[in-house]
């Protein structure tokens, strides 16, 4: 890998909490996992939009407790905490319009085709080979100032290809440079942070209702799972196999089998099969 160059804590505080929507913003060189450490401060009181930003991470995880491969100065590791004032059923909404934010981003300041597959992967490329660039994790932790959420994203932004990890789900990996961009990664940061900032405003003015703020219909429009035929890994030994109809109102996959049923799904592992 080339030799990276880092992100300047002072400048990215200047833009985005001293003339922006966050309230705090910090960089480390090292760290075992940006959101253990954000779920650390949330027990101690830290306030809504703090943000932390590592350059690298020795244990950073996505679902599943998955390895998140994390390379100095290569990507961008971030989480932020949260404090929204939704109703608890609106929660699980978070890392879909944390996928739309980084989605629109990566196309508005790239131009790389980008999509998302449900719940929580962007995907880079187009519909004949969509590969793995991202991953987002959310995760709720309770302190004595209520319940917090913590909202990872890893995106992968310089990496070469070959010294990408196979993806999760046998789904191979990609970066924005693999995939032809130039990319300023201080300039991405900025821009995706403003950018989930936008879309957080917007669910919570609506009170987290994504159909009265739109966000439902821009995940549809973006998500590239809709249409497929699909394995849902449920658990163990159990799986659900179908087209992917619908995402719902409250962010779940809809699942229609050859029977006509369909189901709604929380959570699971989708792998994509074939456009119905």
């Amino acid at each position: 890998m080339s030799t990276p160059v880092l992100l300047d804590g002072d400048r990215l505080r200047a833009r985005l909490v001293d003339s922006g929507p966050y309230a705090a913003l910090d960089v480390v060189t090292v760290t075992g996992s940006t959101n253990t450490d954000l779920a650390a401060a949330a027990g101690r009181g830290a306030v809504d939009r703090t943000v932390l930003i590592a350059e690298e991470q020795q244990a950073g995880r996505g679902r599943m407790q998955r390895q998140w491969a994390s390379p100095r100065g290569h990507g961008l590791f971030l989480s932020v905490l949260l404090r929204p004032e939704v109703p608890s059923t609106a929660i699980a909404w978070l890392p879909l319009i944390a996928g739309v934010a980084l989605a629109e981003t990566v196309v508005r300041t790239t131009g790389v085709p980008a999509a998302l597959k449900w719940p929580n992967d962007l995907l880079l490329g187009d519909d004949e080979q969509w590969l793995k660039g991202a991953g987002i994790l959310a995760e709720a932790v309770a302190g004595p100032d209520g319940v917090a959420i913590v909202l990872g994203m890893g995106v992968n932004l310089l990496q070469r290809r070959e010294d990408l990890p196979r993806g999760a789900g046998g789904l191979p990996a990609t970066s924005l440079a693999a995939e032809g961009a130039e990319v300023d990664r201080e300039a991405f940061a900025v821009a995706l942070l403003t950018a989930f900032a936008e879309v957080d405003d917007c669910w919570r003015a609506a009170s987290g209702d994504v159909v009265r703020c739109g966000l439902l219909d821009r995940y549809r429009r973006l998500c590239s799972t809709l249409g497929q035929q699909v394995r849902v890994e449920l658990g163990a030994d159990e799986q659900l196999r179908g087209v992917a109809a619908d995402i719902d109102a409250t962010g779940r996959l809809v699942v229609r089998t050859a029977d006509g049923k369909q189901t709604a799904v929380s959570a699971g592992d989708v792998v994509h099969l074939r456009r119905a």
